[in-house]
């Protein structure tokens, strides 16, 4: 039976959490209510979508094709929705923004700061995460804007540069670089590195900068942060690679800037290319696009 077009949020937050009282509970829905729903569906698909024990519910094979389609359906509803309100509305919105942690300090408070000046009605919902997570984030549609480095690989993804900054090493004070000018990659192929988690841009550029250089770095210790990393290399455990910007830095640490050319990371916004931005998404970046470097 054909089955008419509604909206299916309850029916994708049941699929992803499997559990009919932690779901009725995030939709703020009775779990009878909730129960119901999911029968009258699967009365007029004609099929189970779930295999159930208990009050624990797992996608089966008619499930998982139905959930597929209304969550990419949810989507299409939900940037309907936010179309419209752009069309009757456009003083008033909220964007969706993921950014890395490493730009919650700085980076991303003054890109909000600025464009409230100019927008004071639009809203912000803020997600952090590692690079790789906030493009998967943009991608699904969950975020809007990523504020992130290095420039993800994935096809589908807009960018717009923002800056760029310089890399080094941080050591201990201490370390034989310690005082040191400058070092290249190559001077840090018997060092013991601490080194963010992967998926993380800053893992990413460590693991490209050492194969560029023909070793493999040996990390001994991993972060999901740049002020943890800082803290673990002051404490003499590794060396790290980080930006040249004190911002992040632990006391007992020496920054030593990097020789090589390609040392530095680009940090820029993406958002996807196949799904329109709303109006207020649309101006944040060009108002991101136009601060002078200097600010960040």
């Amino acid at each position: 039976m054909r089955v008419i077009g509604e909206d299916y949020e309850w029916f994708v937050t049941l699929a992803e959490l499997q559990h009919v009282t932690a779901a009725a509970d995030q939709l703020h829905l009775a779990q009878p209510t909730l129960t119901r729903m999911l029968a009258r569906l699967e009365r007029r698909l004609g099929v189970a979508l779930f295999d159930r024990r208990g009050k624990r519910l797992s996608l089966n094979t008619y499930g998982r094709i139905f959930y597929d389609h209304a969550r990419r359906a949810q989507l299409e509803l939900d940037a309907a929705r936010r179309t419209i309100d752009d069309l009757a509305n456009p003083a008033v919105s909220e964007i969706r923004l993921g950014f890395l942690g490493s730009f919650g300090s700085t980076v991303v408070p003054r890109l909000i700061a600025g464009f409230r000046e100019a927008s004071p009605r639009v809203a912000f919902a803020l997600q952090e995460g590692a690079a790789e997570s906030i493009g998967e984030l943009v991608q699904s549609g969950l975020v809007d804007i990523g504020v992130v480095s290095p420039r993800p690989r994935g096809p589908t993804l807009a960018w717009r540069s923002l800056f760029r900054q310089r890399l080094g090493v941080a050591v201990p004070r201490g370390h034989r670089f310690a005082g040191a000018p400058a070092v290249s990659m190559t001077d840090l192929a018997d060092e013991s590195f601490v080194a963010m988690h992967p998926g993380f841009g800053m893992r990413r550029l460590l693991d490209e900068l050492c194969a560029a250089m023909h070793f493999q770095p040996r990390i001994v210790l991993e972060a999901a942060n740049l002020t943890t990393t800082a803290g673990l290399v002051a404490a003499g455990l590794g060396v790290g690679l980080m930006p040249i910007d004190g911002s992040e830095y632990a006391p007992g640490l020496s920054m030593l800037p990097l020789a090589d050319a390609d040392a530095y990371r680009d940090v820029g916004m993406i958002w996807d290319s196949g799904r329109p931005l709303s109006r207020p998404a649309r101006d944040f970046v060009a108002a991101a696009a136009a601060v002078d470097q200097q600010r960040f």
